[in-house]
């Protein structure tokens, strides 16, 4: 047991529930984390569109446009999907409606992930399109939404890191008394921020952008490296533990996606590479 040579800070007292409202017929919640999410399409879609402007992108915006939708429906049911089967496949075997029960929480960025990736596939065929281009504008945009859900994360003090000493641990409310690493700001930053400024970088270069998959190879490898890193740091979960030695779920489902991402990358820089 670590035992805190300095003070702990005081985890915020910030209410998951910006606003409630009633409307009279119904009582209506309007949650942090949702706004993450609408934050993370919304902002994700716009960048997606700047994207579209660059001629290698070869992206008609209006298919940025008509997209979203899609993106949008493609996350939440893969998020969850993919948490009811990654997390808790038993529980939800018994108790399958539960899984529409959005409001209860549980979602997998793995989940969405495949997802979305199912939806860029349907769709890029639909509409003639080039599928990897269309993931290039995509994962560019996608730390934007991965920083928002860890900060919503934050606030509901849900996902919180292990028992540590360092300067800035924080007891949270659903932790226990000890102080613990406030590990989704450190997923926001190494997911959401530092992701982004990579792919920003990498995005502006116009010979990487005529290289069609490099760029989501680079998310792929990116993301997986940065959460295997964030989750050393992290509590695995309590229903879950360690699940092959000292690794959790979250860094076993990361190596397909870093093995993934390093083949697209290889793909897409050898020589005579273009779709």
């Amino acid at each position: 047991m670590l035992i805190a040579t300095f003070p702990a800070i005081a985890f915020p007292a910030i209410d998951p529930v910006l606003v409630s409202l009633d409307l009279g017929f119904m009582h209506l919640d309007v949650r942090w984390y949702a706004l993450a999410y609408i934050a993370g399409l919304v902002l994700g879609w716009r960048y997606m569109r700047r994207h579209a402007r660059y001629p290698e992108a070869r992206l008609p915006p209006q298919a940025v446009d008509d997209f979203l939708l899609w993106a949008t429906v493609a996350v939440v049911l893969g998020g969850r999907l993919g948490y009811a089967l990654f997390y808790q496949p038993a529980y939800f075997a018994a108790h399958p409606l539960e899984v529409l029960e959005l409001w209860r929480g549980g979602m997998s960025f793995h989940g969405g992930w495949l997802g979305v990736a199912l939806a860029m596939i349907l769709f890029a065929r639909r509409r003639g399109l080039s599928m990897l281009r269309l993931s290039d504008a995509l994962t560019c945009a996608a730390p934007i939404g991965l920083f928002f859900g860890r900060i919503a994360n934050f606030i509901n003090g849900e996902l919180y890191g292990r028992v540590s000493d360092v300067p800035w641990a924080m007891v949270f409310p659903a932790g226990g008394p000890e102080p613990r690493h406030p590990s989704q700001l450190y997923e926001a930053f190494l997911e959401g921020l530092v992701l982004f400024l990579v792919l920003l970088a990498a995005s502006r270069n116009a010979a990487i952008r005529d290289r069609p998959g490099l760029l989501t190879g680079i998310f792929c490898a990116g993301y997986a490296v940065a959460r295997a890193a964030a989750e050393f740091a992290r509590e695995p979960d309590a229903h879950l533990g360690f699940v092959v030695g000292a690794a959790t779920m979250g860094q076993l489902l990361s190596l397909p996606l870093l093995a993934l991402g390093l083949y697209m990358v290889w793909r897409a820089v050898r020589p005579a590479r273009r779709a």
